[in-house]
């Protein structure tokens, strides 16, 4: 009885310093995220002289709303076509990486072969080569697609499309074969099969794509500098420069503009949350 009593002790011991541990460390992580967080925001609500000293402390006059309107009004309202350009750019994308990356990661997923087997190496490899600059820039000069958004769109998909196969491919392994041979049987041809049938079924692994690579794209600064270059075809990172020279940088505007820019990935993440996990786990049963 006393041995018994022991071991309950010892199990509750160890569950008590799990549940102590598991805390401590959602305390440690979510003040490494919400402590820069803070920065921004406390910096973006003061004036430029109290900003300047890039300091945590409480501001002593809230600008916040005259440093959006500032920022707004910024260089013509760059910051709202900026806006406008990297909606267009991250939309466009996710629709293409939607539609392509399904259906690639369906035929890999159910033909096999060596050119299947190809084909699947040669997207495995676009996730550790890196994009060359000046390669890529003339490519799209010969195709008069360099500083449009049909060029900057296909840079940004190629980007992307590795990683999202790979997902779709581990998602659509747990959707049995069966399902595809009753659905031939019935008279189903391929494009019906797929887009009334197996599309549908991706709704989770839709999430994971939408969330991991629009906030990728939105938040991109490289690629649209290099190819998508110009005044009129800023988008949202571009316009930080807009308060930063040499000489002198308005810190309270600039952290205002970050403010802004961070807000419609943040509302994203919010509503696709719960789902990311799901989609990204649900591929590691089947293979």
């Amino acid at each position: 009885m006393n041995q018994q009593e022991e071991i309950k002790k010892e199990r509750r011991k160890k569950k008590l310093t799990r549940t102590v541990l598991e805390t401590l460390l959602v305390v440690i992580f979510s003040a490494l995220f919400l402590a820069p967080f803070y920065f921004i925001v406390v910096n973006a609500m003061k004036t430029s002289a109290d900003a300047s000293q890039l300091s945590i402390a409480w501001p002593s006059e809230f600008r916040i709303l005259e440093n959006m309107q500032d920022v707004l009004a910024a260089r013509d309202n760059m910051l709202l076509l900026s806006f406008f350009n990297s909606t267009v750019i991250t939309v466009s994308s996710i629709v293409i990486l939607l539609v392509v990356g399904s259906m690639a990661g369906f035929v890999l997923q159910r033909r096999s072969g060596k050119t299947i087997n190809i084909i699947g190496t040669t997207f495995l490899a676009g996730l550790m080569i890196p994009p060359a600059v000046v390669p890529t820039i003339w490519v799209l000069e010969q195709f008069q697609l360099f500083k449009t958004f049909p060029g900057i769109i296909l840079v940004m998909v190629a980007i992307s499309i590795p990683f999202s196969i790979i997902l779709y491919t581990g998602f659509i392994a747990t959707i049995p074969k069966e399902l595809d041979e009753a659905a031939i049987i019935d008279g189903c041809g391929g494009f019906r099969l797929f887009f009334s049938i197996i599309f549908p079924m991706l709704k989770p692994i839709h999430s994971t794509v939408i969330i991991l690579n629009a906030v990728q794209i939105f938040n991109d600064f490289v690629h649209p500098l290099y190819f998508f270059p110009g005044s009129e075809n800023a988008t949202v990172q571009l316009t930080l420069y807009n308060f930063m020279s040499m000489y002198s940088t308005d810190w309270n505007l600039l952290f205002t503009n970050v403010l802004l820019i961070t807000i419609p990935p943040f509302i994203l993440f919010l509503i696709f949350s719960e789902k990311i996990v799901a989609g990204m786990t649900a591929g590691s049963v089947k293979g």
